[in-house]
């Protein structure tokens, strides 16, 4: 159906970018400074104990991973650097010179998903696309998954408020089965009936995703210049309601990411394209094999059998390019924010969202890793494997602090929460250059991260089968009906625990290593 309006809304300006660099960031830097530094002067901390009896085995482990972990972490700084100054832009501006030259999508298609989606949100969404649209000039088709009928009223409502001067069809596609999947699966079902191929292109969207002045145009003319190019995402930000500190965690997130993604993009893939936003070549996706894969994807487990997967529909799309070997790609200066509202507690809705992203990436990254080398660049398939690693890595760190602490006391203590702060502190002014304002909570939020995710992981890697969506109406599978599988989990996950334990007393000297 189309949708026209009465009404035209007053075009988008996007948002205001604070100043980075205030002098108040900068009074608080070097109060966060000096006070690290009469701490390590005044206060007995162990660092500097040299004799027989002091932490050197202690220091030897702890310097060592950070040796391994800020190395590699250091070689994903420096190829997202080259990527955002010099790879990304000879690839901008060689798609600027397409699109400058006339080039446009014969039909925007955009797919969306919602459910219960707050009607104001709705309308910020849709004066999105129809500004986007609006600056392109071409007849758009927004294909809506939905399965109540006052979402579709909303987005219908919304585009009469938006669109009076657009070409927009607005095809509502009833979701018949339960969860997002079913929905994107039928609408892609839908798709490929009309006949969309490889001169259409589809971008995916989520129903709080709010595309910000320019974004499309960034896109559209990467696939034209690019033939091999298949997919890609773009940059995405948030608007929180709700507590603070939840923002702050999730803009140090939202700055690991894009360092991530530019480093990865560097080699033509990406280790997810992500749900907010991601755009695709409609070759591959109105395909059997693509739309079955997102409807049923499931995973096969030496324990708990064959199982559904509940979320991560942005890993299986991923997941089904990735097998097919085509080009992907970050767009750094594409922007879109979501509005994320923290209803009750906000620790438990970030535990949610880090089991559910921890469990999508652990149900993915192992068949990834299975494809082998030559199914994707070296680099990017050392990368799934130093995710698994990683989530020992960073409880091996805490945990050899703890037995130095155990061993030494306070003074140990002392000495590790600065070797924390420092360590945190560099790496969050490397993530400012990376996000929108300066935010000192970075240093607390990365330790508190790094400690919250590796637990989890650590917690879901026995229970694949355990999910839980609870923005998408509190969907859960994986109930715990048997009592031996259930009881395996928890017998691997003590093992998995001593075992870490073993390895750091040995790492400390703790436990000699036997002699044979």
């Amino acid at each position: 159906m189309t949708v026209r309006s009465d009404q035209v809304s007053p075009p988008r300006t996007g948002r205001q970018v604070p100043q980075k660099w205030t002098l108040s960031a900068c009074a608080k830097l070097a109060l966060f400074v000096a006070t690290c530094a009469a701490i390590a002067v005044l206060l007995p901390n162990r660092i500097w104990d040299d004799g027989p009896d002091g932490p050197r085995s202690f220091l030897a482990a702890l310097g060592g991973l950070a040796l391994w972990r800020y190395g590699w972490w250091l070689i994903h700084l420096v190829r997202a650097q080259y990527y955002g100054q010099v790879h990304y832009p000879r690839l901008a501006a060689t798609a600027a010179a397409v699109w400058t030259q006339g080039w446009r999508p014969e039909r925007l298609h955009f797919l969306l998903t919602t459910y219960r989606e707050r009607p104001q949100t709705i309308k910020a969404v849709v004066a999105g696309i129809c500004a986007e649209i609006r600056s392109i000039g071409r007849p758009a088709t927004i294909w809506l998954g939905s399965k109540e009928d006052v979402d579709e009223a909303a987005f219908e409502a919304a585009l009469r408020a938006h669109g009076i001067d657009l070409d927009i069809a607005l095809k509502i596609v009833r979701q018949t089965g339960s969860g997002k999947r079913d929905a994107i699966a039928l609408i892609l079902a839908a798709m490929a009936r009309q006949g969309l191929g490889s001169d259409d292109f589809v971008a995916f969207m989520d129903s709080d995703f709010i595309l910000e002045p320019g974004a499309l145009t960034k896109c559209y003319p990467l696939f034209a210049a690019d033939p091999t190019l298949h997919a890609l995402t773009t940059d995405e930000d948030c608007d929180v309601i709700g507590p603070a500190w939840v923002g702050s965690w999730l803009d140090m997130r939202f700055a690991q990411r894009r360092l991530g993604m530019q480093s990865h993009a560097l080699s033509g893939r990406v280790l997810t394209l992500t749900g907010r936003f991601s755009m695709f070549r409609a070759t591959h996706i109105t395909s059997a094999e693509f739309i079955g894969l997102v409807a049923n994807d499931t995973l096969d487990h030496w324990l708990w059998g064959e199982f559904r997967f509940l979320s991560g529909d942005d890993k299986s799309t991923w997941y089904a390019l990735l097998r097919h070997g085509v080009r992907m790609l970050y767009v750094p200066d594409a922007h879109g924010y979501t509005i994320e509202v923290i209803e009750g507690n906000g620790v438990r809705r970030m535990v949610e969202n880090l089991r559910r992203w921890s469990g999508n990436m652990l149900r993915n990254g192992r068949r990834a890793i299975a494809l082998g080398p030559r199914r994707m660049p070296l680099f990017i398939w050392w990368c799934l494997v130093d995710q698994r690693l990683s989530m020992w890595t960073m409880l091996f760190g805490p945990l050899c602090a703890g037995l130095g602490i155990w061993k030494f006391g306070w003074p140990f203590l002392v000495g590790y929460l600065l070797y924390i702060a420092v360590t945190r502190l560099i790496t969050a002014l490397v993530l400012f250059t990376f996000c929108r304002k300066i935010d000192f909570n970075f240093v607390w939020c990365l330790y508190a991260n790094q400690l919250a995710n590796a637990s989890i992981k650590l917690y879901m890697i026995w229970r694949l089968p355990k999910q839980r969506w609870a923005n998408r109406g509190h969907q859960s599978v994986g109930g715990g009906h048997d009592r031996f599988k259930e009881w395996a989990a928890g017998y691997l996950t003590i093992v998995s625990v001593l075992t870490l334990l073993l390895a750091g007393l040995l790492a400390t000297g703790q436990l000699p290593v036997p002699r044979w």
